[in-house]
């Protein structure tokens, strides 16, 4: 691939956005990224509580766009979507298709057998631990409130509730922030809690880059 590879991210918290380019400008700056973002998937999720079959159709269609724009691989950053995100990757094949955390999750179950998951989005939760090996080790924790502080535009108190729930994970041997929006918080556990710390957004651009280049 002698041009530089389109990379789509599609997100589902404006949120998301940011520390995913964060990532890309530091790990990976010759990358093309397209951003896009529909903020109902997430509103709509937390109203339904589960998936169903309207939500996938949306997931396929987002990525059917995607693929049409041109697109070299996929980057989903909404973690509580995965089985709609499965669906993509199988309608796409062989291109490149990423749940979100699935780059971080092979990273952490590296680091220890106890793994605390910390999440701001109660349906992370739900939907995010059966992707971890069963060899592992699950702690799950929310941090109430922390979410709609974000909404706000109040992050200090975002990142007081979360620095706050992480204490609870004290007794895990790696932390996993379970989303892009908490990335940027990653220092503030690891001081709190003392423990390693794992993001998505570092971990999928890392794992992003090894599949491209394997293929270039």
């Amino acid at each position: 691939m002698t041009t530089s590879p389109r990379i789509a991210l599609i997100h589902a918290l404006k949120h998301s956005i940011a520390p995913i380019e964060a990532a890309f400008a530091q790990a990976w700056p010759e990358a093309r990224l397209m951003n896009l973002l529909d903020d109902s998937l997430s509103a709509d999720l937390a109203r339904d509580g589960k998936l169903n079959d309207a939500m996938t159709e949306r997931f396929l269609a987002l990525g059917d766009y995607a693929a049409a724009t041109g697109a070299n691989a996929i980057l989903f950053t909404c973690s509580a979507f995965g089985p709609c995100i499965e669906a993509v990757a199988r309608a796409h094949s062989p291109m490149p298709v990423l749940k979100p955390n699935e780059a971080m999750i092979e990273r952490a179950v590296t680091m220890g057998k106890r793994i605390g998951l910390l999440s701001t989005f109660p349906p992370t939760l739900v939907s995010m631990p059966p992707e971890f090996p069963t060899s592992v080790q699950i702690v799950p924790k929310l941090a109430e409130g922390a979410l709609a502080a974000l909404d706000r535009g109040d992050r200090s108190t975002h990142d007081r509730l979360i620095v706050e729930a992480s204490k609870d994970l004290r007794d895990c041997e790696v932390i996993a922030l379970a989303q892009f929006s908490i990335a940027s918080s990653a220092p503030l556990v690891a001081e709190a809690t003392g423990r390693p710390v794992v993001t998505t957004p570092d971990s999928a651009v890392a794992k992003l880059m090894g599949l491209l280049k394997a293929k270039a």
